[in-house]
Order: C-alpha cells, then sequence, then structure tokens
C-alpha cells in the first residue's frame, strides 16, 4: 500500500455524524456517566479524540504499537529523556540540532546523565564509544544540518546487543522515506512543526515506539508532564498528512536539483546533500532511505558571517527564517539561528562555520528557487561601497 494511501485510510471518518474530517474536540473536560464511568475519555491533558485520531495515524505510518503527540518537538524529546536515570549516558550524534543540545547539555547533565557527542555516520566510533551505562543512543539522520547520515539498522544491532535504546529523530526525512523502527529502532522522534504539519502553522512534536509496554511508560510520562498537543493543532497536523508525500516528493526531486546547480557554483565551497553520490554515506541513505529529502545545505568559498547574510538578504522566494519543511522555501544561517545555542568549537568541529547556509526547499518550481539563488549569489559578487 503506497504511504499516501495508507495516511487517508488510517484517518478515520467520524463514526456519529459520518465528517470525513475528523473533528476538533475542543473541550477540557467530558461528562461522566457515574463516577470513574466514561466514555473513553476524561480529561484532555490524559486524551483527547482529535489527538489521540492524530496518535494512532503516527503509529500506523511509523510501523509502531504507540503514538504520542506533544506541545513541541523538545517537548517530545524531553519525555524520551525522562525515561533515564541519574548516572546512565546517552550516546548522541554530533551533529545535533541545537535545540536538543541545550536540553541535552544545559538540562540533563546537572541531573547526572552523561552526554557522549559521536560521530555516528561511522559505525565503528559508535561501537567504542560505548560504556557499561550507555541506555539510550540518539541519532539523527539525516542530521540538521551537515546532513550526515547514520547506518541505522547497523547502529541499531548494536544497541540491541548492549541492551540500549536507540532513538532516532526522522524529522528531516519524515515517514514517507524513511521508517526507522523497520530498521531496527525502538523509538521514532519528530518535530511535528516540519514535515508532518507542512504549512508553518503550529508547534508540535511526536514520539513513536515499537514496544507496546515503552509505549506506555512515555503514555504515563505524557500525562504526568502534561507536555501535550491540543485538538485543534492535532487537527491541523492531520489536514498537513493527507498531502505529506505529494509535498515530500516534490521538495525531494527540488532539493537534487539545487543540490546539483549549487555543486557546480564557483561561489559554493562544498554541497551537503544525501542525494548526491559525492555524499559520503550517499550508498546507505540509497539503502535505508526512500529519498534524500527537501534539505540542502552548502558553505560558501568566502566563508564568513557577512557574506552569508548578505547572501540570505537578497533572496526572494527563500524566505529567511528558522524551521523548515512548510510548502514556502525558507533559508538560514545555523550559526546565528538554529544553532547559536552550539559552542563556537564545537559547531566548527561539526562542519557549521560561520559561510554555512541550510535551505529548505519548498513546494515552488525548482527551476523559479534556482533563479533565485543565481541572483542572490550576484548580488553577493558584487564589490562593497567604499
Amino acid at each position: 500500500m503506497s504511504t499516501t494511501t495508507q495516511i487517508l485510510s488510517s484517518i478515520p471518518v467520524d463514526a456519529q455524524t459520518g465528517a470525513i474530517s475528523v473533528p476538533i474536540y475542543q473541550t477540557a473536560t467530558f461528562v461522566q456517566e457515574a463516577p470513574g464511568l466514561n466514555k473513553g475519555y476524561d480529561y484532555s491533558r490524559s486524551g483527547n479524540p482529535t489527538r489521540a485520531a492524530l496518535e494512532d495515524v503516527l503509529a500506523r505510518l511509523e510501523g509502531g504499537t504507540t503514538g504520542l503527540a506533544f506541545a513541541s518537538g523538545l517537548a517530545a524529546i524531553d519525555t524520551v529523556l525522562k525515561l533515564l536515570k541519574s548516572g546512565d549516558e546517552i550516546l548522541a550524534v554530533d551533529d545535533i540540532y541545537g535545540g536538543a543540545y541545550r536540553l541535552f547539555t544545559h538540562v540533563y547533565e546537572k541531573f547526572g546523565i552523561r552526554i557522549n557527542y559521536v560521530d555516528t555516520a561511522d559505525v565503528a566510533n559508535v561501537l567504542q564509544a560505548l560504556t557499561e551505562n550507555t541506555r539510550l543512543i540518539w541519532l539523527e539522520s539525516p542530521t540538521n544540518p551537515t546532513l550526515k547520515i547514520s547506518d541505522i539498522r547497523a547502529i541499531a544491532a548494536l544497541a540491541q546487543r548492549h541492551g540500549a535504546w536507540l532513538c532516532v529523530d526522522n524529522t528531516f526525512a519524515s515517514p514517507v522515506l524513511q521508517k526507522p523502527l523497520e530498521l531496527g529502532a525502538d523509538l521514532v522522534v519528530h518535530s511535528a512543526t516540519k514535515y508532518l504539519g507542512g504549512h508553518s502553522d503550529l508547534i508540535a512534536g511526536a514520539v513513536i515506539a515499537k514496544d507496546p509496554e515503552l509505549g506506555a511508560r512515555l503514555k504515563f510520562l505524557q500525562n504526568a508532564g502534561g507536555n501535550v498537543l491540543g485538538p485543534f493543532d492535532s487537527w491541523l497536523i492531520l489536514r498537513g498528512l493527507e498531502t505529506l508525500p505529494l509535498r515530500v516528493r516534490q521538495q525531494s526531486a527540488s532539493a537534487l536539483a539545487i543540490a546539483e546547480y549549487l555543486q557546480q557554483h564557483e561561489a559554493v565551497d562544498q554541497v551537503y546533500y544525501p542525494g548526491l553520490p559525492s555524499h559520503p554515506n550517499h550508498e546507505i541513505a540509497r539503502r535505508q532511505q526512500l529519498g534524500f529529502g527537501g534539505i540542502v545545505s552548502f558553505r560558501l568559498r568566502q566563508d564568513t558571517c557577512e557574506a552569508a547574510t548578505c547572501f540570505l538578504q537578497h533572496t526572494r522566494l527563500f524566505h529567511l527564517a528558522e524551521s523548515l519543511g512548510g510548502v514556502k522555501s525558507l533559508c538560514c544561517l545555523p550559526c546565528e539561528m538554529t544553532h547559536k545555542s552550539v559552542p563556537q568549537a564545537k559547531r566548527l568541529e561539526t562542519g557549521v562555520t560561520d559561510g554555512f547556509i541550510r535551505l529548505s526547499v519548498g513546494i515552488e518550481e525548482a527551476e523559479d528557487l534556482i533563479e533565485d539563488l543565481e541572483q542572490a549569489f550576484a548580488k553577493l559578487a558584487q564589490p562593497v561601497p567604499a
């Protein structure tokens, strides 16, 4: 069954009215027939029919048993980390999203959880870094923003032998292109703000568990912490999911065309895109993904913040903003935006230099986006007035 058909067949028709769109149950509480006797819901923090419909679809899409929707991607990550205890270790990908780095390092380290950042693009590094206290392996594949690819299946086998959980942030690929649970992961997280919602109009997160017992533990933490997604935003994501495969296919095709264009441009020093044969783990990406996604990053030859800022201020179709995965193309300067919370030395170590630019390709026509980049490069080439 195609992903499009799977999504559309998973979103239920309202049994009570026949509504083709899932109703928005905008309610805090539910009337009970007697104390403790209800129709399956008692309070919207614990469960809401609109959110439940979304969570069920997400679990089906990722091939898991339990889906959980949260108020943000970081709220989803935070809930996974609450599975750990003092003395546990996280083995995390070194090129990690800045918000996750902030949460790991500045919040959870003070509770006695050690974070070991490793270049997981090489499985040997993961094997070498495992310790008796490693309880969680944390991957992004592709990573944000240098688009590193990790061999999920191989690392899942290591995690299983070691008795650790493997959690994969699947935000960049989406379940249209990659299903980490089928590759052996235990957990998948999403910033549902991005591709799942798809229209840059909400903040949301998701966790999907393969094992029902682990899912039940996360459900308890979701209810205990209260970081739940509201019914209207749940409905917005359900609506966004209906076009997810169409959007991702268009974005991926355009991103590849843009990556190939950038690779030939004299102002560009390096292009980061797993769909290019020059990408170090291109073959692994081909094996575990159905496509290469809509994010393209590149480093200017003039590797300075000033040059990057000049370029970004002259794009017209690429809007200068944080976030990604929406229908409108976005561009950003990670060193000053998404990854500003990462120390400079660590940022530079992973390749995120001052002239490093990330593009989120929308659904505009590829030739229009390339034309926009070309005119911005032309502005960059002009001499600065004395």
